[in-house]
């Protein structure tokens, strides 16, 4: 018996990023900004543009923040009019993800959030994997609507968390698609599609790109400690097609 195809997802922090994934061949994107912080909502200007040169799905994290995901009301307002500056861009889906103070899903805010943004599909993201019970947070994700459930099985990589994801995409059956992300690599892919049965998933594909300045000044540090500021890190076009290549094997 053939395998299903599977459909490649990946997490790009910039346009450059997402027309990688393009040429690479992967069917969706999602849009995030500020990687390091785990993805924050892009600008209306960058998912403009991306939006303009995509042919294939073009997903956006609404998230104003890095950190947790317990948010304030100012917050959760800044989420709502996220969702509808992507609606009025024409993106195909946004990614979510809200939890309350005790560790579960924030269920009625989800539910707000997957009626505004209808009738575009749903992410819950990753936030699922600092939720308290996997099982009930499962059920609640899919009570509120969402099409599809981003996770590692909440361990730090996807790799670690297969086992609990397998069980996941059981629990879930048609109900949603549980797509496994963090720490997806080109050596590991086919052991993540065999121990989980997964057909979605989710990696950066990012490889440095070194920059283009000739005078640079090694005094001035922009961004974080150990950070190299004359290496530009995107998603490579050629890793994303031995990924694919990789996963279909």
């Amino acid at each position: 018996m053939s395998k299903p195809p599977i459909l490649l997802e990946i997490c790009a922090g910039s346009v450059t990023s997402c027309l990688a994934a393009q040429e690479g061949g992967a069917e969706r994107v999602e849009f995030c900004d500020n990687l390091l912080e785990g993805g924050t909502t892009p600008s209306y200007g960058a998912i403009a543009c991306a939006r303009n040169k995509l042919r294939i799905q073009l997903n956006v994290i609404i998230r104003p923040r890095g950190g947790d995901f317990l948010y304030s009301d100012l917050e959760f307002e800044v989420m709502e009019r996220d969702i509808l500056a992507c609606q009025t861009l024409g993106v195909d889906g946004v990614v979510i993800g809200l939890l309350t103070a005790d560790g579960d899903i924030d269920v009625p805010r989800t539910q707000r959030l997957v009626e505004l943004a209808a009738p575009l599909p749903v992410t819950f993201h990753r936030a699922f994997d600092v939720a308290r019970d996997p099982f009930r947070a499962l059920e609640d994700v899919i009570a509120t609507g969402c099409n599809r459930l981003l996770t590692s099985g909440q361990e730090a990589s996807a790799l670690e968390g297969a086992a609990l994801i397998g069980k996941l995409r059981e629990a879930a059956g048609e109900r949603l698609v549980v797509m496994p992300g963090a720490g997806v690599r080109l050596n590991n892919i086919a052991q993540l599609i065999d121990e989980t049965g997964c057909v979605e998933y989710h990696t950066s594909g990012r490889a440095p790109f070194a920059s283009g300045m000739r005078y640079r000044n090694e005094r001035v540090k922009m961004g974080g400690p150990g950070q190299d500021e004359y290496a530009i890190v995107e998603t490579s076009a050629e890793l994303v097609k031995q990924i694919i290549a990789r996963a279909s094997e």
